[in-house]
């Protein structure tokens, strides 16, 4: 995948392939790599794979064959591997999964205990900066429900950054808000994109893919139809399909 970005991939993906039992080919031959700091977009049709390859990168959907290596470590059978690599990998989803019956603050704190160890004190240090981070520091002891969506997803987001992650994972993380809403989790994810966090976005937000991304990736049927960096994607793409496509969505 990286075009400008130094030093050794982050992230290395090698002939990925992935079947469900419906027949659906989701990836197919799919390999790249992502590099430290690098913002990847990857955008396409519904069906494509994108959501699957994000789910396959931190081991919650299982691949048939091919290898994933992130940070060094392989997604293998191996669980102190796969536990490492969930530590290491935040995700963000298009719902926001909190617990309903925890307030902000706990919801955040909850995987700071539990998996990284720490001190109440100290998970609620790091969870009250992160909230101030993403703008919702003032809502840490209401439960999600007296949440709007936008400010749900940024708790998701401080939730999934309070494990310290060394790579982001978007997964449509705007497509389940209002349109007003949309605005407030992207400016997060663009202040993320800035300080220099590796990330990879499934997305439909195209002024976001054009302004943040590195690189761009079109994929459809599971695999990358073309990439490139967000100039030559969206003013000059090669293929007719991503041209086709661009067309349809801008």
């Amino acid at each position: 995948m990286a075009l400008n970005k130094v030093g050794d991939p982050i992230i290395r993906v090698d002939r990925l392939y992935k079947t469900f039992p419906n027949g659906v080919n989701a990836l197919v031959n799919f390999s790249g790599h992502v590099h430290r700091g690098e913002v990847v977009v990857i955008i396409g049709p519904s069906g494509a794979g994108k959501s699957t390859f994000l789910r396959c990168l931190n081991g919650l959907e299982e691949i048939d064959s091919g290898t994933i290596v992130i940070d060094g470590i392989p997604l293998d059978e191996k669980k102190k591997n796969r536990l490492e690599i969930r530590k290491e990998v935040g995700m963000v989803f298009q719902q926001f999964n909190l617990f309903p019956h925890m307030t902000v603050l706990d919801n955040v704190n909850l995987a700071q205990i539990r998996v990284r160890h720490k001190s109440r004190e100290e998970a609620t240090q790091t969870s009250m900066e992160l909230l101030n981070k993403v703008d919702i520091a003032d809502k840490a002891a209401a439960f999600p429900d007296q949440l709007s969506g936008g400010q749900q997803q940024r708790v998701a987001i401080a939730r999934a950054l309070a494990m310290m992650p060394k790579v982001m994972l978007f997964d449509e993380a705007t497509s389940a808000l209002d349109p007003e809403m949309i605005g407030e989790v992207l400016d997060v994810m663009k202040n993320l994109a800035r300080e220099g966090m590796t990330m990879v976005c499934v997305t439909h937000e195209m002024g976001f893919a054009r302004e943040v991304s590195d690189r761009v990736i079109f994929m459809e049927k599971g695999t990358i139809v073309e990439m490139g960096t967000a100039e030559h994607f969206f003013e000059n793409p090669a293929e007719e399909r991503t041209r086709l496509f661009l067309s349809q969505i801008l």
